[in-house]
C-alpha cells in the first residue's frame, strides 16, 4: 500500500500562486510512488483565493481547503493544517512559490533512510533588501543566545515531519506558537538541506517588518526566561552602581562642598527611568503570555472547510467517506459539521 504525503500550504491572498503551486505539486508526485493530499488553509484572504481553492477542490480529488473566519497569521494556519493532515509525514510550505516543490522528493527519500524531521536552511538572496537580510540575520543570532534551543540561520517554514512529530505538535496546547522552535524542541532524528529559495511569481510578500519583529518576541519569550534574568542582574548592576555614589554625597555633607548639576540629575533620572520601564516592559511580555494562555481560545476559528478532523472530505456539501458518498446532505455551521436532509 502506498504511504500518504499530505502538505500544509497557509495562503493569504494568494489567488494566482494557488493554482501555480497545485500545477507544480501534480507535476512533482505524478511519477513518485506515493499517494498525496495539499491541505490550503486560508487566513482570511481578500482577494479569489478562496475561490479559485474550491475550483481546485472540484477538478482534483486530493485538494482539500481550510478558510479561517479572519486573518489568524501564519503559525496558527500551520497549526490548523497539521490538525487536519493525515499523512505518514506531512510536508509544510508557503504558497508564494519561493519554496520550491522540486526539493519534496529529497525531503521524503530523506525521511525515508530514517529521519523524523527534514527541515531546510534558505541559502542568503542577495535580490532581497539590505535591511531585511541583516534584521533576519540579527534575528536568529539574538534567538541563538537568548533561547534555549538552537536554530540555524535560515532556517525556514518548508520542511517534512513524520506522522510521530505531526502528533506531538498536534497536541499542544500553546496559545503563542512559533513552530521553527517547536520542532527543534521536540528533538528526534533531524536533518537540514540548503535550498536557493526562488522568486516570488505574483503578489506581495506578506511579512512586514512589523509581523517579523512580532515573530522574534514571540520566539524569544517562548523558549527562554533569560529576558527576565537579563532584567533582573541589569536592576542589580545599576543599584551597585549608584551606591558609589553614596560616599561622594557623604563627602559633600562633612566637608560641606556644594552638590551641583541639575541638569546631570535629571538626565540620570530620565535613564534610570527609560531602564524601570524597560525591565517592567520585560515581565509584561511574559505575564501578557500567561494571560492569553489562561483565556483558553482557540488558536483559529474556521469558516468554511471541506476536510473534517477524521479525514473525512467534504465536496459539493456531500460527505465522502473512502470515497464513497453517504447519502446525506451537510453543511458547516457555525465550525460544526451539520446534516440537512437524508436524500
Amino acid at each position: 500500500m502506498k504511504k500518504l504525503v499530505s502538505i500544509v500550504v497557509p495562503v493569504y491572498n494568494e489567488q494566482e500562486n494557488v493554482i501555480r503551486l497545485n500545477d507544480a505539486l501534480q507535476r512533482v508526485f505524478e511519477p513518485l510512488p506515493y499517494n498525496f493530499n495539499v491541505i490550503f488553509v486560508d487566513d482570511g484572504s481578500s482577494d479569489a483565493t478562496l475561490d479559485n481553492l474550491k475550483r481546485l477542490s472540484l477538478v482534483y480529488d486530493n485538494i482539500r481547503f481550510i478558510s479561517f473566519s479572519r486573518n489568524f497569521g501564519h503559525q496558527a494556519a500551520l497549526k490548523a493544517g497539521l490538525d487536519m493532515a493525515d499523512g505518514d509525514c506531512v510536508i509544510s510550505m508557503d504558497g508564494d512559490m519561493q519554496h520550491p516543490p522540486a526539493l519534496i522528493p529529497l525531503l521524503i527519500e530523506k525521511w525515508e533512510a530514517g529521519y523524523e524531521v527534514v527541515y531546510t536552511i534558505r541559502k542568503e538572496d542577495p535580490t532581497q533588501p539590505y535591511m531585511k537580510r541583516k534584521t533576519s540575520n540579527l534575528f536568529y543570532s539574538l534567538m541563538n543566545r537568548v533561547s534555549d534551543i538552537k536554530i540555524e540561520k535560515g532556517a525556514a517554514d518548508f520542511r517534512l515531519l513524520d506522522r510521530v512529530v505531526v502528533n506531538v505538535l498536534r497536541n499542544m496546547q500553546e496559545n503563542d506558537l512559533f513552530f521553527r522552535g517547536l520542532v527543534k524542541w521536540t528533538g528526534y532524528k533531524q536533518l537540514g538541506i540548503e535550498y536557493v529559495p526562488e522568486q516570488r511569481s505574483s503578489g506581495e510578500s506578506k511579512y512586514t517588518y512589523k509581523k517579523m519583529i512580532g515573530l522574534a518576541v514571540r520566539g524569544f519569550t517562548s523558549f527562554s526566561t533569560r529576558p527576565l534574568y537579563a532584567a533582573t542582574y541589569l536592576g542589580f548592576a545599576f543599584a551597585l552602581l549608584s551606591s558609589l555614589y553614596v560616599p561622594y554625597v557623604i563627602f559633600s555633607l562633612v566637608f560641606e562642598h556644594p552638590i551641583s548639576g541639575w541638569a546631570s540629575i535629571i538626565v540620570t533620572i530620565a535613564f534610570f527611568g527609560g531602564v524601570q520601564l524597560m525591565i517592567l516592559g520585560i515581565i509584561g511580555l511574559y505575564l501578557g503570555k500567561l494571560f492569553s494562555q489562561s483565556k483558553q481560545r482557540p488558536v483559529y476559528l474556521v469558516r468554511e472547510s471541506n476536510v473534517m478532523k477524521d479525514g473525512s472530505l467534504l465536496r459539493e456539501n456531500y460527505l465522502i467517506e473512502q470515497n464513497s458518498i453517504v447519502k446525506e446532505r451537510y453543511i458547516i455551521k457555525d465550525n460544526k459539521l451539520v446534516r440537512e436532509k437524508v436524500l
